[in-house]
């Protein structure tokens, strides 16, 4: 019986220390989680849907900087903090999000925790192989003229099977069609050495960050709507590819070498 008591209390207390960082009384910020070391780490329960006024005040460099930060925050496993309850009930209201993000559909590629953001922070199109078309082009469209979004992002990835498939010509159902949106940037690789099959990982990536560019200048090419906005500085559009084992994200302006550069 001793043996089982103390199990339990056991258990008790470590469930208590999974919830230490929520039962904090302030909600806007908590010194709660004291580390090995005796250094207090601050804890942050977040309680409120992005507004009007507040996106007001970023300006679109504060927007990918805090892109940056989430992604960081991701990486080291600290995420935010977040009363969902409070959250859905404020969003029902309106919607003020910052960002839209163009992604993958692969389930790898959780685009709100990796750039650590909730309800009301980021419209998010996906889509196999992270291409466009008139349908997406709508959405964004939508997601800037109407809703205020004031950055794209383009996001692809390593090991996408999309652009494995477009490499090595699957066909499948309404697959084969999907996959010829990613024939350009099959094409316009040229640098990676080795096959050009999707075996060749080098060859791969290089597709896969070319299929961004590809993506961004479609963008701009067949939407007029979202280039002018872009020449006025309303909007900026950017590139990213996110590492599967590693988490990080890097935005196309962070990396040294780009295919075809």
């Amino acid at each position: 019986m001793a043996t089982i008591i103390k199990k339990v209390l056991g258990a008790l207390i470590v469930s208590s220390l999974l919830f230490l960082p929520l039962s904090c009384k302030n909600e806007a910020k908590n010194s709660c989680c004291e580390g090995k070391t005796g250094e207090v780490k601050e804890s942050f329960l977040r309680t409120e849907v992005i507004s009007a006024e507040v996106r007001a005040t970023l300006s679109i460099d504060d927007i990918i900087e805090k892109f940056k930060q989430g992604n960081e925050r991701f990486v080291n496993s600290e995420l935010t903090a977040r009363d969902h309850s409070k959250l859905v009930t404020q969003a029902v209201e309106g919607q003020h999000p910052l960002a839209v993000v163009l992604s993958c559909i692969d389930s790898r590629v959780p685009v709100e925790d990796i750039f650590d953001k909730s309800l009301g922070d980021i419209f998010v199109v996906r889509v196999a192989g992270n291409f466009a078309n008139v349908d997406i082009l709508g959405s964004m469209e939508y997601s800037c003229k109407v809703a205020g979004a004031k950055l794209l992002v383009v996001m692809g990835h390593d090991h996408c099977g999309a652009v494995k498939g477009a490499i090595d010509n699957v066909e499948l159902g309404n697959l084969t069609a999907l996959l010829k949106n990613l024939k350009p940037a099959v094409e316009m690789s040229t640098k990676s050495e080795g096959q050009r099959n999707s075996k060749n990982e080098d060859f791969v990536q290089e597709v896969a960050m070319n299929n961004v560019s590809h993506t961004i200048e479609f963008i701009r090419k067949n939407s007029p709507i979202l280039k002018e906005m872009e020449d006025k500085g309303e909007i900026k559009m950017v590139g990213a590819y996110y590492d599967l084992e590693t988490g990080k994200v890097a935005f196309f302006e962070e990396i040294i070498i780009l295919p075809n550069n």
